[in-house]
């Protein structure tokens, strides 16, 4: 089932969405790291995917950061890049903040919503969403379409998620916990990039499937 949000009122609603997801990562942020591998499935595949292509990437931004790990992961496997992450929840970018100056990895770390490119001009050669779009309820087109803007000609989106749930008990439950899951994400990004890694999952038994993706930005 595909939804859409376009009667939404954005502006307002994305603000009260924000507002909720601050709230909730300022207690989930203490249990992030404890507790998200046993559902967040597919991050790390996907950051090994992006090194699939011949040319790394030379400027990397990471939307819905989080606590740092996949920033970790790029710095790693992109050792030349450099590495941005953004989240609009400074708790989970103080634990991030952490991590990185542990390792001495050098990023710029942005505390603020992403619904608008970060720059006039494309800067970024991958940009990476993780478990962050479901969450961002409305505005995930906005933080999509920013993302295509801030991409460089022949620039990759990568983007890992959860998809969508045949119980609704458990679809409501999600919803709960600021998660929507009913397939609204894969037509947008198969119809506004050209794919190059579209790999479905499905987890515990199929109770929920989740989708890694890859596409480069089409020329315009």
């Amino acid at each position: 089932m595909n939804g859409s949000d376009d009667a939404l009122p954005v502006n307002a609603a994305g603000v009260d969405n924000a507002a909720a997801l601050t709230r909730y990562y300022r207690w989930h942020a203490r249990l992030y790291d404890a507790t998200r591998w046993s559902f967040l499935f597919g991050r790390t595949a996907l950051i090994r995917a992006t090194a699939q292509w011949s040319e790394p990437p030379r400027s990397i931004l990471d939307i819905g950061c989080g606590t740092g790990d996949n920033l970790l992961r790029l710095a790693r496997q992109f050792p030349d890049a450099a590495v941005t992450g953004l989240d609009l929840s400074a708790d989970m970018l103080a634990r991030a903040r952490r991590k990185l100056d542990r390792r001495q990895i050098r990023a710029t770390l942005l505390h603020q919503r992403y619904e608008r490119p970060l720059s006039g001009e494309p800067i970024f050669d991958l940009i990476v969403f993780s478990y962050c779009l479901s969450m961002i309820n409305p505005g995930w087109r906005q933080a999509l379409e920013a993302a295509l803007q801030d991409l460089r000609p022949g620039g990759r989106l990568a983007v890992v998620d959860f998809d969508e749930t045949r119980f609704p008990a458990f679809q409501r439950w999600m919803a709960i916990n600021h998660v929507r899951m009913d397939g609204h994400l894969r037509p947008w990004l198969n119809a506004h990039c050209q794919p190059l890694l579209h790999q479905p999952g499905s987890a515990y038994g199929g109770l929920w499937r989740y989708f890694q993706f890859i596409g480069q930005k089409r020329d315009e």
